[in-house]
């Protein structure tokens, strides 16, 4: 196949928007959000896509029916997914478990999977046509909790693109619900792991007292300087194989012990991020790693728990003290912070702080979606050939991107970094990534270039 310019451009025909709701009738009670889930930095939709090409098995059969079907089977399971959020005293957030259902789109695209180009990866071409934008859903209360379209294409292939809010649920809690799906669209009557509400788990103590050092919540003052460049946003995917993963091990001091490669990655970045936005050496930066904490519970939290059980610990240090092999010592310390005292801590400053906002000047966050494995959702038609988030950022937040799974034109399995960043800083971060990588000539890949600007 041959890679088309960035500019692939087709239509999109969407039908009107439906609620769908669950298959039968579901509890009608108020369930509480944790005091992890209603954090403000957890209050925005986050776009997920998956694609898929046409399976000659499943001939005659129409994805888009087969997934409105199984999705009104899997809210019979996750019912409050049909609800709406309320906010009570405090901005606490509940689920008003109406059963009204979540909103669904069908749609056409006069494209074929082939003329998106060699390589399926953030940012994909006409972003807002495969998505749709409920009017007002910056708002979250009162709204749909889950966003779905389905676009059939014309090779007989089709793309889910879903927004979920994440109040709901963290990536783990997100596969969880869209495996139920999966497994719902192939004829299951039950989802092999049952979804766990739980969310008392996660709330703060009475009274409440944070014990731990929360870095990633200071207050910092605002800088005009960096966000001047949040005007002219361009998104753009990295490709980390295993040559480039190669090259950045070479990178790591002989006196340091193991790092991982998520420890790699995000060193590289947070490195080349830093040094493209050419701040004063004094200015402070941070790195956050988001942390998928069930397992630091003891016991851990139940199988099916399908919240957010996350933290992003950061790392602190100043622009000119900052290189790779301190970030890697920065972010492995940071990950280890993490306990389970750790999350009861950050529940409690939720309620103490009035459910503030991670810190965002000079800040970035990382979360590796690796072990979400997002592409193995089957609705009938085997595995996605892209499954993850569809664009880096966060709501209004752009510093944020994700180590996604991916297989290139090559066949060759590697991980993706979507990232935005101002047009000026993101050309200076495609050097930085270069040279950090040896001046490989990396900018001919067809997998590292800018294919649109969302």
């Amino acid at each position: 196949m041959a890679s088309l310019p960035p500019s692939l451009l087709f239509t999109v025909r969407r039908r009107q928007p439906e609620l769908v709701a669950p298959a039968i009738l579901t509890p009608h009670e108020v369930k509480l959000l944790s005091d992890i889930d209603d954090q403000q930095g957890l209050r925005f939709l986050a776009p997920v896509i998956h694609i898929y090409r046409y399976e000659p098995s499943m001939g005659g059969k129409d994805p888009v029916e087969v997934i409105r079907k199984a999705l009104s089977q899997t809210l019979v399971f996750y019912y409050p997914y049909a609800g709406r959020l309320r906010e009570g005293p405090g901005r606490k957030l509940m689920v008003d478990c109406t059963g009204e259902g979540v909103l669904f789109v069908e749609a056409d695209a006069d494209v074929t999977l082939d003329q998106f180009g060699d390589s399926l990866q953030p940012p994909f071409p006409c972003f807002h046509q495969l998505f749709y934008d409920v009017p007002a859903s910056e708002e979250i209360i009162n709204y749909p909790l889950l966003v779905i379209q389905i676009t059939r294409i014309k090779c007989g292939g089709f793309i889910v693109a879903s927004r979920f809010n994440h109040t709901m649920s963290d990536a783990a809690g997100i596969k969880q619900f869209m495996n139920c799906m999966g497994e719902m669209a192939r004829g299951a009557r039950e989802p092999s792991i049952q979804p766990v509400w739980c969310r008392e788990l996660l709330m703060a103590r009475d009274p409440p007292r944070i014990t731990c050092n929360h870095r990633e919540y200071e207050q910092v003052p605002y800088d005009d300087t960096i966000n001047s460049y949040e005007d002219d946003i361009v998104h753009r995917s990295f490709y980390f194989g295993p040559t480039e993963i190669v090259a950045l091990r070479r990178l790591v001091p002989l006196h340091l012990p193991y790092y991982t490669t998520f420890d790699v990655i995000t060193a590289c970045f947070w490195v080349c991020r830093t040094k493209a936005l050419q701040l004063k050496p004094e200015e402070e930066v941070r790195l956050m790693c988001m942390v998928n904490a069930r397992a630091r519970f003891n016991p851990p939290l139940p199988d099916g728990y399908y919240g957010n059980a996350i933290a992003y610990p950061a790392a602190v240090t100043t622009a000119g003290k900052l290189s790779f092999g301190y970030a890697l010592e920065l972010i492995k310390k940071v990950k280890a912070e993490v306990t389970e005292e750790y999350m009861h801590s950050l529940a409690d400053l939720m309620v103490t702080k009035g459910r503030c906002l991670f810190t965002t000047v000079r800040s970035c966050l990382v979360s590796d979606l690796t072990r979400a494995q997002s592409r193995e959702v089957d609705f009938g038609w085997g595995k996605a050939v892209y499954g993850g988030m569809a664009k880096g950022g966060a709501g209004a937040f752009t510093g944020v991107t994700y180590l996604v799974p991916h297989k290139n034109a090559r066949g060759e399995e590697g991980i993706i970094l979507p990232i935005c960043l101002s047009a000026i800083v993101m050309k200076s971060f495609a050097k930085e990534f270069e040279d950090i990588l040896g001046n490989q000539d990396l900018s001919t890949r067809s997998d590292l270039r800018i294919m649109s600007s969302l």
